[in-house]
């Protein structure tokens, strides 16, 4: 092993997004339509990482960009199809 190499992210756990920002590993995050969303909060129960925060108001859903890894499970459970998949920028 060369010495000279720091060492990368290592998620030894599931669920520790947290404290590893897993968003830099993604190609694409989660966006909210939010004109289409109905707030019934699925995304925020299906989302593996917890990414998906309800906002103060405690209806609008908000994305963290920092820790979304890009999975898609929010957009597959959304009854309204109010979430997509967008490039990360």
């Amino acid at each position: 092993m060369n010495k000279n190499l720091k060492l990368g992210g290592i998620v030894n756990k599931g669920g520790s997004s947290l404290e590893n920002k897993t968003g830099d590993w993604a190609s694409k995050v989660a966006f909210v339509d939010q004109e289409k969303c109905i707030k019934c909060h699925q995304c925020v129960l299906f989302c593996p990482e917890g990414c998906i925060n309800i906002g103060s108001d405690g209806k609008k859903v908000d994305v963290d960009g920092n820790y979304c890894k890009g999975c898609s499970v929010c957009a597959a459970e959304c009854p309204v199809k109010a979430i997509s998949m967008r490039p990360k920028k």
